[in-house]
């Protein structure tokens, strides 16, 4: 089976609705408890991996991952290099992946969080086209230009993640921006608004994020 996107279920905050992200040909991964969960909701990964660190009753739920995935990677826990997410991440490197979607990414631990989003940089140097959801926030980078939908995220706020960020034009939003420039510590990019059903971000130089979310 020919698959163009990977969906990772991460060990963050999950909710039930998550399920519904999944497409017909998706490769499905669960990292550490982000596996349980799809597990609980009737969803069989294709790849489970992790050290499954996080799971209250490790040998009962882990027998569970594993008799309920096709493919089962257990990293030990102080040998690992990788976090839970970032193994899930390679394994759709490794299999040229062009599109990834990570859920359950962000949550209460914010080094996690943090390190999850950086792994938005190494898709770029890539070219994969890669994006992290919840509940709240739907968040993406460029490195040229993206077309941003109207995903029913009212606010929309653009964070260089390099020094500067150069050339930055806006089209379809409420507060456009024309050959601009962002710099790390300004907040002059924060809660802008679509005014259509999708508007345009380009730039000419660094690495910007785009955060769409919602209170």
């Amino acid at each position: 089976m020919s698959m163009k996107r990977a969906i990772i279920f991460s060990g963050g905050q999950l909710h039930p609705d998550f399920v519904q992200q999944i497409q017909e040909d998706d490769l499905i991964i669960g990292a550490d408890r982000g596996a349980l969960f799809l597990i609980e909701h009737g969803i069989h990964p294709h790849v489970a991996v992790g050290d499954f660190d996080s799971l209250t009753n490790r040998e009962h739920d882990l027998e569970n991952i594993k008799a309920n995935s096709d493919q089962l990677i257990v990293y030990d826990s102080v040998e690992k290099d990788w976090s839970d997410t970032e193994a899930a991440f390679e394994i759709a490197m490794e299999r040229h992946i062009r599109e990834i979607l990570i859920l359950g990414a962000l949550g209460t631990r914010f080094d996690h969080t943090l390190a999850n989003v950086q792994l938005l940089v190494r898709a770029v140097q890539h070219q994969v086209n890669c994006s992290i959801m919840d509940m709240n926030n739907y968040i993406s980078l460029t490195s040229t230009q993206a077309v941003i939908e109207n995903r029913g995220f009212p606010y929309i706020s653009l964070l260089p993640i390099t020094s500067e960020v150069t050339g930055i034009n806006l089209t379809g939003f409420q507060y456009p921006l024309e050959h601009a420039t962002l710099r790390m510590g300004q907040s002059r990019g924060i809660s802008n608004h679509l005014i259509n059903e999708e508007g345009t971000v380009s730039i000419e130089g660094g690495l910007l994020l785009i955060i769409q979310s919602r209170d």
